[in-house]
């Protein structure tokens, strides 16, 4: 299929790579060398006054756009998946990736609440929740699902947020 896709033979294909799996570890990092936390959540230009609108408009960004390259690396992130269900590599390697971005979330978040503006409970139950709602919004997206997903994001952002801070956030 790749051989087909780019023009070239299938034996050529084999020629740049000893097998399938380097083929498909070679892909993997291709896909992935810029799916970071950092890519979409630079901590250090947050401020107190900023940080709610940033959380919600960054996370946003994270959804895909079907018009952009975005949406096809949900595709292949999905064949990983089932990819790690049998194969510890990939699942170390998404375990991995997927950590950062908890980590990512919970070290916003332990910001906002340094700020005031986020409560402190839970808040590496809070992060998981944060990264699983991104995740599964994309997921549904490229699925074709529908419904308000900016909506359901705001909502999210809504739940972290400390009582006094959420009309600030329904402006």
């Amino acid at each position: 299929m790749i051989a087909s896709k780019v023009g070239i033979r299938k034996p050529s294909i084999y020629y740049h790579f000893s097998s399938k799996e380097e083929l498909v570890s070679r892909t993997f990092d291709h896909i992935f060398k810029d799916h970071h936390y950092d890519k979409y959540f630079q901590t250090d230009s947050i401020t107190k006054e900023n940080y709610i609108e940033t959380l919600y408009q960054r996370g946003l960004n994270m959804l895909p756009d079907e018009n952009k390259e975005h949406f096809a690396v949900l595709r292949v992130l999905s064949e990983f998946m089932m990819l790690a269900e049998r194969d510890v590599l990939y699942r170390e390697r998404l375990t991995n990736m997927h950590q950062e971005f908890l980590n990512g979330f919970r070290d916003l978040l332990l910001k906002g609440v340094a700020f005031g503006v986020v409560s402190s409970r839970n808040v590496d139950n809070r992060a998981y929740m944060l990264a699983l709602v991104i995740d599964n919004l994309s997921r549904c997206m490229m699925m074709k699902f529908a419904m308000n997903y900016q909506d359901v994001w705001k909502e999210t952002v809504h739940s972290v947020l400390l009582e006094e801070t959420k009309a600030e956030f329904q402006k």
